[in-house]
């Protein structure tokens, strides 16, 4: 296999430097230069160690499916379905694409549902889906076993296309504009001055460069490590049969998926395709990659796959008496969390990645290679990208004793089902709070986030403290709504540590965050302020408080989640200035007392006077809890009166111990994540990452009160002054589904009318509405207004049945937001 006719260099005319430069000649690497170079940056150079598609790309089952997990990911692959459609009329090179259309089946009704939720979602994206007969799945698939299926969905756009062939279209279309393309050259180890890349070392000498693309795929862990990148990733094998030629096939059936059976079926020139994406993956070489595995292959394995293909054996009768022209395993990267890395790096500026993309790479690269190309381009991401973001990753994951116990997992999940609050079985305990064998003791049911163990509910008695998964009502629905009630009525105690702490501090530190911030923190000592950092568009970067502890210093407080992320925002935001950064999480634990009675229950610890006058809410003192010098800060994330409490890590436990052996008498409860979950949507409370995004404005969002407006200059100013003057053609509002039954959790359609007007970004169950609550964006033309909200009939579609709801701009509960300030 050769591409010899798209190099313009040998590996001995390397050029002494390049705009962009990008490591790796698969289908990934080749979008992204095909892309740079429509943007008009020609500047490009693919270097690859081998011959390009010689990583993963060359073994890809050539599947372009557009129905992914959520919606940035659907709209990448919806746009690769057509680039690679319209590609050789571009290019003149043929891709070998058709529209084959995809059948996904269920063989029980909890999957049935999954895939009913997925068509529903499908539709806000314009992605056309047809719940089918099981007659006529057979009709479209004769050799499908149907006896044991309860349903079928047919997306009759769906595609296949050469792996190779595209990437070659790609190469060409690039090399026209100007790319240039090396082959048979290894780039060593990545170049850096004063925190930015400048370019790398191969074999062959070295190349300067403005841009680095880490499109390595397998190689990209260690290859970013060799400037302190953290890419956590992993080759696992995978493997698929190719059969001799059957009978019963019809040339261009649809792709077949059941993935109760952990297997797709491809139809490929008479014969069948069948892969695999068994429940444990196989880690292969975790000590790196040899640099000569070029269009490489590894062993057969049937005593792993054997169990797998007697599944698929039983979907299609036929594999058991046919002949095997191939068995084919292939390593392909695979990341902790089974979604791929995109973006800049947060340790290296100009240092970009696109890499780990878990068995997906073929179908996302032409939407990969749009986006990077604009954010390499604009320096800014063209869309919301924070489920794929390099900056989610954390430094835990990179650890080669991690990522051999939770890749594995990782791989399973792909065809496993993606149960609403589902927890990661492996590669636990990586983070855990100063009290977790005090809260275990009390029956707390952990989740993973950010690596930390968090409890997201407390078992009752008599239940274990285990997950009893489903699309409904699961089984630790009655235990979080007792601590609903709790925080409402009574008070509760939530272990908030593994929240991310920053103090910064230093002669500049309130210059630099004041233009970080789009709320003003030139407020006296001791005031707490909510804010969002915004970006140059307007949209929100991070959602969190800064704290101002003295004149020089100051406390920002953030989710577990958004730490990476929000500490190279930070950084990259201060690197002009005179400040110090430093990571506070691990010293100090982080308490949340919240509820009606916690100013009771905290005045039997302290002397402090906590009413309103002395300690109003948005404030914060150094107050003595329990013998402890404690910081506390009355703010709340749940809607009730309540004080967060910082403390060194070693005083945790005396803390916690105090303040339970006071608690019956005020009827304090544990609680979990779960009903936080609960009580902010209830009371209309945002969450980054679903709620508000990048692309999302403070004024879409309703959150144009934490904007001071009169402050002369903060980062997205300009747009949100510009912004405020017209309508709001986008707007987050809160919903009430009216159906007792029914749950909601992302990315399902609203409907006004009859019209799609936008689409759920999450939900919860409300123990108060007795109902479940969501939040979504609507989009209108003319302005999302309360008379045009007023006017309506609103209907949210979950698994395709559309079900009344009720609409409304302000929270459900305590709309005015007075019962933080009680």
């Amino acid at each position: 296999m050769t591409t010899s006719d798209n190099t313009e260099a040998s590996g001995h005319d390397l050029p002494d430097r390049t705009e962009v430069l990008i490591i790796g000649g698969g289908i990934v690497g080749c979008s992204v230069a095909y892309h740079l170079t429509r943007r008009g940056i020609t500047d490009v150079t693919i270097i690859e160690q081998g011959a390009l598609t010689g990583g993963s790309t060359w073994h890809a089952a050539g599947l372009v499916s557009q129905l992914k997990a959520s919606y940035s990911l659907t709209k990448l692959a919806t746009y690769s379905a057509r680039l690679f459609e319209e590609l050789e009329d571009e290019t003149g090179q043929a891709t070998g694409y058709r529209t084959a259309g995809s059948i996904s089946v269920a063989a029980d009704d909890e999957r049935w549902e999954e895939i009913l939720r997925g068509a529903s979602m499908a539709t806000t994206f314009g992605v056309e889906t047809e719940v089918i007969d099981l007659d006529r799945a057979t009709e479209m698939w004769p050799l499908l076993n149907t006896d044991d299926l309860v349903g079928a969905l047919y997306i009759p756009h769906d595609g296949q296309t050469s792996p190779v062939d595209t990437t070659v279209a790609l190469a060409k279309g690039a090399k026209a504009r100007g790319a240039r393309i090396i082959e048979g050259v290894a780039v060593e180890r990545l170049l850096t001055a004063n925190g930015k890349v400048t370019g790398v070392e191969t074999e062959k000498g070295r190349i300067e460069a403005e841009t680095v693309v880490l499109a390595s795929g397998i190689w990209t862990r260690h290859l970013a490590a060799t400037i302190g990148v953290n890419v956590p990733l992993q080759a696992c094998e995978h493997f698929y049969i190719v059969t001799e030629p059957l009978e019963g096939i019809v040339t261009g059936m649809p792709t077949l998926r059941d993935p109760s059976s952990y297997t797709y079926f491809k139809e490929e020139t008479g014969k069948i395709m069948a892969g695999f994406f068994e429940p444990r993956g196989k880690v292969w070489k975790l000590d790196g990659i040899p640099r000569d595995f070029s269009f490489g292959t590894l062993p057969e394995d049937w005593a792993h796959v054997g169990p797998i293909f007697e599944r698929a054996i039983h979907r299609v009768p036929a594999l058991g008496d046919c002949g095997l022209q191939l068995f084919f395993n292939g390593p392909e990267a695979f990341t902790p969390d089974g979604v791929y890395y995109l973006g800049m790096a947060p340790e290296v500026d100009g240092c970009f990645v696109a890499a780990g993309f878990n068995s997906v790479g073929l179908q996302s690269a032409g939407g990969v290679g749009w986006v990077l190309a604009d954010w390499i381009a604009d320096r800014h991401p063209p869309m919301d990208l924070s489920a794929v973001d390099i900056r989610r990753a954390f430094p835990f994951q990179g650890k080669p004793e991690y990522l051999e116990e939770r890749i594995p997992e990782s791989l399973g999940l792909l065809y496993a089902m993606h149960w609403p609050f589902r927890q990661y079985e492996s590669a636990r305990d990586q983070r855990i709070s100063p009290i977790h064998d005090r809260i275990q003791a009390a029956g707390a049911a952990f989740g993973e986030v950010a690596g930390w163990e968090r409890p997201n509910w407390f078992a009752l008695d008599g239940q274990e403290p285990v997950y009893e998964y489903s699309y409904g009502k699961q089984n630790w629905f009655e235990a979080s709504g007792i601590e609903c009630d709790a925080v409402r009525n009574k008070v509760g105690f939530f272990d908030q540590t593994c929240f991310v702490k920053f103090r910064v501090e230093g002669p500049d530190a309130l210059a630099a965050l004041n233009e970080i911030c789009a709320n003003n923190i030139d407020v006296p000592l001791g005031k707490a302020v909510y804010t969002q950092w915004c970006n140059d568009r307007g949209g929100i970067e991070a959602d969190l408080t800064v704290t101002r502890i003295a004149e020089n210093e100051f406390f920002v407080v953030t989710a577990a989640v958004s730490g990476t992320r929000d500490g190279a925002w930070l950084r990259r935001g201060c690197r002009d200035h005179s400040v110090t950064i430093t990571d506070v999480t691990a010293e100090q634990a982080m308490f949340g007392v919240m509820g009606p009675n916690s100013r009771a229950l905290l005045s039997e610890l302290t002397s402090a006077d906590l009413n309103n006058e002395e300690f109003p809410f948005g404030t914060a003192q150094r107050i003595e809890v329990a013998g402890h010098d404690v910081l506390g800060m009355r703010m709340s994330y749940v809607g009730e009166l309540g004080w967060e409490l910082y403390l060194p890590w070693a005083e945790a436990s005396s803390l916690y111990d105090a303040i339970f052996e006071v608690g019956d008498a005020h009827g304090l409860r544990h609680a979990g994540y779960h009903a936080m979950n609960t009580l902010r949507l209830e009371s209309g409370y945002r969450h980054w990452g679903h709620d508000i995004t990048d692309e999302d404005t403070p004024l879409e969002a309703g959150l144009g009160f934490a904007v001071a407006w009169d402050k002369p200059s903060f980062r997205g100013r300009e747009a949100l002054l510009a912004d405020r003057e017209l309508p709001r053609t986008k707007r987050l509002i809160q919903f009430r589904l009216e159906d007792r039954d029914r749950l909601l959790y992302h990315d399902d359609p609203i409907y006004r009318d009859g019209e799609l007007v936008g689409r759920t970004s999450s939900g919860m169950w409300s123990y108060v509405e007795d109902r479940c609550l969501a939040m979504g964006y609507l989009n209108h033309p003319d302005g999302v207004t309360k008379d045009w909200i007023d006017a309506g009939e609103f209907e949210i579609e979950v698994a395709t049945e559309r079900i009344p709801a009720t609409a409304s701009i302000r929270s459900f509960y305590d709309p005015k937001n007075e019962r933080v300030r009680l």
